[in-house]
């Protein structure tokens, strides 16, 4: 692996959301990395500092809504934290040069169809790379790729995701998946599928570490409802609505499962049926030889419990884990030959954050 260089990478941030704020944060705090520029959409954003935007002291670096402006800076990466991702967009990013990490919900492309050959020809023309992980998906997957490789055999991974949501107020992100749609909607079954869909791109990346050719992947989903309305920060789940979804992924090679990711969220004390959480976090199994098992969970550093004034100086911790994995990725992939990367394409990324003296 390259090391890094003597200069610092230059990076423009893509978006000011809450990854967004979580990843500018941290390029401004590393050494290794340099803010040149910074694309806010919105007119109130644009002309402001990213220091600013990001709730610390000013960076230097103005907000823009203009593209060809930031591209125009020859940024060794674009860090890329949308919700949603545009192709077009990154069509033209990629086109320009810049490499690319993403949160955005991609881990390899294939759930986007012909748009995927468009990014490669992108990555082409520009001579660059894009990169897709998270937390889970990616960071997740990545942990249980490295538990396998302690095994000589390896029959099947599962990867497990249970988390209470009731304090995570994000209904954009939650109804597309089925919360609070009504539990004898004859639309709600495919919402789980839909909704997640980026799993099924992770089940991919774990099959193809394992060296695994999958016949099929499919989804598998459950809900449960709310007995009684339950309200929340900016919405309410009327009774009888979903308040509880279960998606497994499952990549499916000679007729049985090798690979299945789930997630198991819930929300309120009167959901029916009540699932029961077995902690919170991932639980990562690795069926072979050795059988390897993983418990991973996520608990705020004892400053901040100190510190903390509000529970949303602890969602914060959900942002940092998203917008992480790729930021650490980055020296990787401005390495890397140009295409779509994933992390079975690229060396070990290390976690080049500077150590907090205090």
């Amino acid at each position: 692996m390259a090391d890094f260089p003597t200069a610092p990478y230059r990076v423009v941030q893509w978006t000011t959301g809450n990854v967004g704020k979580s990843s500018v944060r941290a390029i401004a705090g590393n050494p290794n990395y340099e803010l040149v520029g910074l694309f806010a959409w919105s007119d109130d954003k644009a002309g402001r500092d990213a220091g600013e935007l990001a709730g610390i002291d000013p960076l230097g670096v103005t907000a823009t809504n203009d593209t060809a402006a930031l591209l125009g800076l020859k940024p060794d990466c674009v860090v890329y934290n949308p919700m949603w991702l545009n192709v077009d967009q990154l069509v033209d990013i990629l086109s320009s040069g810049a490499n690319v990490v993403t949160s955005a919900s991609f881990i390899t492309g294939h759930n986007l169809g012909a748009d995927r050959a468009r990014l490669e020809a992108a990555c082409r023309k520009g001579g660059s790379t894009l990169f897709g992980s998270g937390v889970s998906p990616g960071f997740a997957e990545l942990l249980a790729i490295v538990a396998a490789t302690a095994c000589d055999r390896v029959d099947k991974i599962t990867i497990t995701e249970t988390a209470d949501t009731t304090l995570y107020d994000s209904p954009d992100t939650e109804r597309p998946v089925g919360f609070g749609t009504a539990i004898d909607d004859p639309d709600l079954e495919p919402m789980a599928s839909r909704g997640t869909a980026v799993f099924a791109e992770a089940v991919r990346l774990v099959a193809d570490a394992m060296g695994v050719e999958l016949d099929e992947i499919t989804c598998v989903a459950e809900y449960a409802q709310t007995t009684a309305d339950l309200p929340m920060a900016s919405w309410t789940i009327p009774a009888g609505h979903v308040a509880g979804v279960f998606a497994s992924w499952r990549g499916i090679a000679g007729g049985r499962t090798v690979v299945d990711i789930n997630v198991r969220w819930r929300k309120g004390q009167t959901l029916q049926p009540d699932w029961q959480l077995d902690g919170e976090g991932w639980k990562i199994t690795v069926d072979g030889r050795p059988t390897v098992n993983m418990q991973v969970g996520f608990t705020p550093p004892p400053d901040l419990i100190a510190s903390a004034t509000s529970l949303d100086d602890f969602f914060e911790l959900g942002h940092i884990m998203t917008a992480i994995p790729p930021i650490n990725a980055i020296p990787a992939v401005v390495a890397a030959e140009p295409g779509i990367a994933t992390y079975n394409d690229l060396p070990l990324p290390l976690p080049r954050f500077p150590a907090q003296n205090k």
